[in-house]
């Protein structure tokens, strides 16, 4: 980082409401696309001199299918956003920063990451609040459509362990428990239907239990 008068500059976009599109850097605005974003600061930055470079340094590929059978790609990329002050471009500010994007084709994930990062790191550098696009809405968007892992051999021996106890006490069969439970094809489930069905069982097993004391 070098350059107090570059810094000045940060400190000025800041504070100054016209960066926002509302007029106000620190009022809730609705920003949902990347090219709205920009466009909200690109005016100010341009009157300031201040340019903003962006270099991936290190990435991560993660490919899953999901409970579908579709691919999932989840790319990850650690990035370093540049400001440089046009006036003397040996001034910069280096800003390290952390994306993530998520591509069922397989060809979009480092793009869809891009956009992500550049957005909030723009929105945070500035203290843009969104509304309905916040980050974490969009980190909570993101974790949902990551793809849910199917049951080990382990699970599935707990789960009909379980469904064997529930149905010993009511003098039923283990496929009468799997029917009650909806489940088809107790191999084909996932992670989060196997922790559903196995808090169900505690439920039932211990109102059973409860009621012949």
């Amino acid at each position: 980082m070098e350059g107090n008068e570059h810094i000045s500059k940060i400190v000025r976009s800041e504070k100054n409401g016209s960066i926002s599109p509302k007029n106000s850097i620190r009022r809730t605005v609705q920003i949902h696309r990347s090219s709205q974003v920009l466009s909200a600061v690109r005016e100010k930055l341009d009157e300031l001199g201040l340019v903003l470079i962006t270099r991936i340094t290190d990435s991560k590929l993660t490919s899953e299918a999901n409970s579908k059978g579709t691919m999932v790609n989840m790319t990850e990329l650690t990035l370093e956003f540049t400001w440089v002050n046009a006036e003397k471009p040996e001034e910069t500010i280096v800003i390290p920063f952390y994306a993530q994007g998520v591509d069922l084709a397989g060809e979009k994930g480092v793009g869809k990451a891009l956009t992500y990062g550049e957005k909030y790191f723009i929105l945070k550098q500035f203290n843009i609040a969104t509304d309905q696009d916040d980050p974490d809405a969009f980190q909570k968007k993101l974790e949902q459509s990551k793809p849910t892992k199917t049951v080990t051999e382990k699970q599935v021996g707990d789960l009909k362990t379980k469904a064997l106890k529930f149905a010993n006490l009511r003098g039923q069969t283990e496929n009468a428990v799997f029917s009650a439970l909806k489940i088809k094809d107790i191999e084909s489930i996932n992670e989060n239907e196997f922790n559903q069905h196995m808090k169900q069982l505690d439920v039932w097993i211990s109102k059973v239990e409860k009621d012949s004391k």
